[in-house]
């Protein structure tokens, strides 16, 4: 139930974020967002339409292929992030009106830093905003489609519109805000607080684990492999640690077998007991 509560409020939150950024940052400079906001930014631009009213609009047969092609909880789901986002759009119009930066660079730089961290609060709580996010999870499950190839493709069009509706000065601000927003996005979701994963390989594995036990305090797993060539049986110690932690594994392990082989790898995303988890504190 609390993670629940901790979704639906990350989710209002990053829409609210979002829409903030759109009008404080975007608008203002005539600059666009991607996906269905920026198409509807750009009727706004021509037409005057309100910028909230057309997402939600667009939104509507997506929606509807939502709940025919995916399911139920995730066309509520859905239903949720969107109308809300659509809601702040609008309800936060007024932002545009004031110059919050004065310097288009700077303006395409931060609107893509805040519409970045609004999106992943949106995503990181398993949550969905409409638009590219129904057609992306659609061509994902059905045609096994890659989400990113789908986004860009659209975000391509709307760049390429740009250009030529207001100049090609636009389209490369809009391009940098875009790039900027999706690297925020990934860092908000994975979290800044990088995890490493390690693969060590030796014939000292239970040295190797006592130091780390003792000296980092993190726990490991052994694997059993078996060498490809010499056919002989291997332990593999498998550990997961923070990036502050990796120097001192590899000072330890040179000390206790320099022959050791040793892989470092990023970990995405680590859940349980010994790492933060979903609306707890870190233990």
């Amino acid at each position: 139930m609390r993670y629940k509560i901790y979704q639906y409020l990350s989710v209002g939150i990053g829409c609210l974020v979002s829409a903030v950024a759109i009008n404080s940052f975007l608008v203002p400079h005539h600059l666009l967002s991607g996906g269905v906001s920026g198409l509807a930014i750009i009727f706004y631009y021509l037409a005057g339409w309100p910028i909230g009213l057309q997402i939600f609009v667009m939104n509507l047969p997506l929606f509807y292929a939502a709940y025919r092609l995916i399911g139920k909880e995730y066309f509520l789901k859905t239903i949720y992030g969107a109308v809300l986002f659509s809601f702040f759009v609008d309800a936060t119009g007024y932002l545009s009106n004031f110059m919050v930066v004065d310097d288009p660079i700077l303006s395409a730089i931060t609107g893509g830093i805040v519409t970045g961290i609004g999106s992943g609060l949106i995503f990181k709580a398993n949550g969905s905003g409409g638009g590219l996010d129904v057609v992306s999870s659609i061509l994902k499950k059905y045609y096994s489609i890659n989400v990113g190839i789908a986004s860009f493709s659209v975000n391509c069009v709307i760049m390429v519109i740009a250009a030529i509706l207001f100049g090609i000065k636009l389209a490369i601000l809009t391009l940098i805000s875009m790039f900027i927003a999706a690297n925020i996005t990934d860092n908000v979701v994975e979290g800044f607080n990088r995890k490493k994963t390690l693969y060590i390989i030796s014939y000292k594995t239970d040295e190797i684990i006592k130091a780390i036990l003792k000296e980092v305090g993190r726990g490991a797993t052994i694997l059993h492999g078996e060498g490809a060539f010499t056919r002989q049986e291997k332990q593999i110690i498998f550990v997961v640690v923070s990036l502050t932690q990796i120097g001192q594994i590899k000072i330890l392990i040179q000390d206790v077998d320099p022959n050791a082989f040793m892989i470092v790898q990023d970990a995405v995303e680590v859940l349980g007991r010994g790492f933060t988890l979903p609306g707890m504190k870190q233990l």
